[in-house]
């Protein structure tokens, strides 16, 4: 076994170890924060956008397609009367 034993570090109470300013202070951001939240929003919101506009791939939409050109070649149309 290679030096030392286990390494642990005893609860402290506070989220992430951090300690809670002082009343009256904002809490500092660390540099890599802004980056990191606007970093994760924008890829999230592109992620949203590019499912949103993402292609038909079903087997239902091919048949959809499949037979109205089907039917638009043989010269017919599809009459949908009101029940």
């Amino acid at each position: 076994m290679a030096g030392g034993g286990p390494h642990y570090n005893p609860p402290t109470g506070f989220l992430f170890g951090e300690k809670p300013p002082p009343p009256g202070q904002k809490r500092v951001k660390q540099d890599w924060e802004s980056i990191y939240y606007w970093g994760m929003g924008g890829g999230m919101a592109l992620g949203a956008v590019l499912l949103w506009y993402k292609p038909d791939s079903s087997i239902e939409g091919w048949a959809r397609k499949e037979a109205k050109a089907r039917l638009a070649g043989a010269g017919e149309t599809p009459s949908y009367e009101k029940s």
